[in-house]
């Protein structure tokens, strides 16, 4: 394949070459050189030294990622067939786990490259492709996937935009195709899987560890909720856990079918629990006003959402909806608080913390912490990549 030198900016060349994966918009000299998405890229100094080898395809605030610093590598069938094969030996365990059958096998930057993720689901892959620059790339990563693994299907979904809206065609790519939902297994709990609906699955396989602390630990007898709910895994955890109710609250019309769907899988009566279809704010005013109150309290906002009255920014916002949710748990009640947001790290998210419980004239106590699973490799010299935080707060 031939390769183009791309020359970067003298104040992002040691930040690159110590192992910074990004391709920064604003890192590159040559920029009328990179002509097309998918084209192998040598960023090299003023002089024409090598500094590392990547490719080009526009994601987020990115102009593609680095691949290699050895300049003698050629990307290739052989290169990315190696890095699938390296990304699924470090996960063999996690296949032989009967009890969870869906996990990450590749996580981008994480397993050296950035822009590709692909993800088990009890025998079928899913690809996500985050720009069109890596899907160039596909016939040479599908081609190792089922060269190196056993599968019932692969599955694949764009995420790159075109003209602002996600390319959605058909997601099927190769093997027999699923009689959909798929039902996998995360630590014995069954949940339902779409890999054929849009952008999402239905189930957010990075919150396992999260979701197993709830049922093992925090929601025995307890009285739940769970707030952006969107198909009610948390919900389902916490009355598998032994909660006395849960009450899931999700804007998204498709939440209450989704939702009732994973309770009856789980032989859980979803006439026994509360699936409520409403603004989650206009939710909190609701149970101010009834003096409702929660012995668990769950936040995992999206990093931005929009409805008809409210404008949410995880960046902006998190210390006011903590300020809400504070005020409906009951005194020794936990609240999780989780986000996904990468443009913040755990330090700023427990000042947020901090902040609400502060302006609430409220003590508080941090009992517990996640980060990212395991099989969710992250590149430690990329931030961005480790972007679940959560918290699990006491309130005094």
């Amino acid at each position: 394949m031939n390769e183009t030198n791309i020359r970067l900016k003298k104040n992002f060349i040691d930040k690159i070459a110590g192992g910074y994966p990004l391709i920064e918009k604003n890192a590159v000299i040559d920029t009328d050189k990179l002509t097309h998405e998918g084209m192998v890229i040598n960023l090299v100094d003023n002089n024409g030294k090598f500094v590392a080898k990547g490719y080009y395809g526009k994601q987020n605030k990115g102009n593609g990622w680095v691949l290699t610093y050895n300049e003698r590598d050629r990307i290739d069938y052989d290169y990315f067939r190696n890095e699938v094969e390296k990304a699924i030996n470090l996960r063999k365990e996690m296949y032989d786990d009967r009890e969870t059958t869906a996990f990450r096998v590749f996580n981008g930057e994480g397993d050296n490259i950035g822009g590709l993720t692909i993800d088990y689901y009890d025998g079928y892959y899913l690809i996500n492709w985050y720009s069109e620059g890596i899907y160039m790339f596909r016939e040479h990563i599908i081609k190792a996937l089922t060269e190196i693994t056993e599968y019932k299907g692969i599955y694949q979904k764009k995420r790159f935009s075109d003209g602002g809206k996600y390319i959605d065609e058909d997601d099927f790519v190769t093997g027999e195709r699923a009689d959909f939902p798929i039902i996998i297994k995360e630590n014995g709990i069954n949940f339902a899987v779409y890999l054929n609906e849009g952008a999402m699955v239905g189930f957010f396989i990075d919150q396992r560890d999260v979701r197993n602390m709830i049922k093992e630990k925090y929601a025995k007898d307890k009285n739940v909720l769970n707030t952006f709910s969107y198909t009610g895994a948390f919900s389902v955890f916490a009355a598998k856990g032994g909660a006395k109710k849960t009450t899931s609250v999700d804007l998204a019309n498709r939440s209450r079918k989704k939702t009732i769907e994973q309770f009856i899988i789980n032989n859980i009566n979803p006439d026994e629990q509360d699936i409520i279809v409403e603004d989650v704010f206009k939710y909190f005013k609701y149970a101010v006003k009834k003096r409702l109150l929660f012995d668990l309290v769950i936040l995992d906002p999206p990093s931005f959402a929009k409805s008809k009255k409210h404008i949410f920014s995880a960046s902006k916002d998190y210390t006011n909806l903590l300020k809400e949710a504070i005020l409906i748990t009951e005194k020794s009640g936990i609240i999780i608080a989780s986000t996904n947001c990468s443009s913040f790290d755990m330090k700023r998210f427990k000042e947020f913390v901090d902040k609400a419980f502060h302006e609430t004239n409220t003590e508080y106590n941090i009992v517990e912490e996640f980060y990212l699973p395991t099989d969710f490799k992250i590149n430690t010299k990329y931030k961005e990549s480790n972007y679940l935080k959560v918290l699990f707060i006491k309130k005094s």
